[in-house]
């Protein structure tokens, strides 16, 4: 098994899908070491920096990679297995953004209402507790909250030549902002073009269901990953698998078409796992599922059908691919989960 360490430079980041000259070409069932910048470039580092003078909004989101699969071709799944995420700082960022976020004004849905004021929250990460420490900045309070180190973009390049900002969640992945993004996780994605371009990034230190604000506790992460190929069976949109539960991800706006795509692909999956014609498969899946939003922020919002493997007699995905690579990330010696 390959084992390849990559730190991009600032020049090697990417902020499309699609679009992106490969950084390197890896063969299936590599290992990768990656570091990954934060979605604000490095650039909010103090309650004193805020998004209005010190972001650049052609330079959010950067990716590391994109990584060429050797023998990805279109059709194909790509697995790819987060073996460990670890904060490569001691702090991460959280910032209100004026016209931004769940609960205000934004330039697509416009109301006549005065735009948020800024304000950045700087969370000491704490490496001995694993906790991250929020700081009320209007108000005497202090809380520390177990971190949960995730990543907010996994993705591969689109379909048909589309070239898409790194900002965006859509069927090829991206910017899905789901806390199921974490370490012990597989991700399933289709393979669009030759090579797959897989790219990741987006690191999170904790973030709620949803990113209400729009920004999580943002921080630039370690991350070791295993990347598989099974070729045939692309998912029409990204799956997750863990340990306990089988996941699909759709994204869309309104929020009930993010909500639909995820329904239509796991009723999708549970028809390959279980030999069920659809409509059998809708009504299983209407007594056991559950629905985490992963985001409402973004410029696709992002939902989770999520089902939990134990209800279900076995049938193993992909032909067993999670325990596989999951077996492998312990072999590894260093694992977060």
């Amino acid at each position: 098994m390959d084992h390849i360490t990559f730190v991009p430079t600032v020049d090697q980041m990417n902020y499309t899908f699609g679009g992106a000259d490969p950084v390197m070409r890896i063969k299936p069932g590599t290992v990768l070491t990656l570091w990954t910048e934060d979605a604000y470039g490095g650039r909010i580092t103090s309650v004193d920096s805020v998004a209005g003078t010190a972001l650049d909004t052609e330079d959010l989101n950067p990716q590391t990679g994109p990584f060429f699969i050797e023998g990805a071709e279109p059709g194909d799944t790509l697995a790819v297995h987060l073996v460990d995420l670890t904060p490569a700082r001691t702090w991460g960022a959280s910032t209100l953004i004026p016209f931004f976020g769940g609960l205000t004004s934004i330039p697509v849905s416009p109301t006549l209402q005065e735009p948020l004021p800024e304000r950045t929250w700087i969370y000491e990460y704490d490496p001995a507790t694993h906790t991250v420490g929020f700081a009320a900045r209007g108000s005497d309070f202090e809380v520390a909250l177990p971190a949960n180190p995730m990543l907010g973009t996994v993705g591969v390049a689109p379909a048909r030549r589309e070239v898409r900002t790194s900002l965006v969640p859509d069927a090829f992945g991206g910017n899905m902002d789901t806390p199921e993004m974490t370490a012990g996780a597989t991700c399933y994605l289709r393979v669009n073009v030759e090579g797959a371009l897989f790219s990741l990034g987006d690191g999170h230190y904790r973030q709620g269901e949803g990113e209400a604000c729009g920004t999580a506790v943002e921080g630039a992460m370690n991350v070791t990953a295993i990347v598989e190929l099974i070729k045939g069976g692309g998912p029409a949109w990204p799956r997750l698998e863990t340990d306990t539960h089988l996941m699909a991800i759709g994204s869309g706006r309104p929020l009930e078409e993010a909500w639909r795509a995820s329904q239509v692909e796991m009723i999708t999956w549970l028809g390959e796992l279980y030999g069920l014609d659809k409509y059998d498969a809708y009504q299983l899946l209407t007594q056991i599922a559950l629905n985490p939003i992963a985001n409402v922020v973004d410029a696709n919002y992002s939902t989770l059908t999520k089902i939990d493997k134990r209800l279900l007699p076995p049938a193993p995905a992909y032909g067993g691919i999670h325990a596989e690579l999951r077996s492998a990330g312990r072999a590894l010696g260093t694992i977060s989960y």
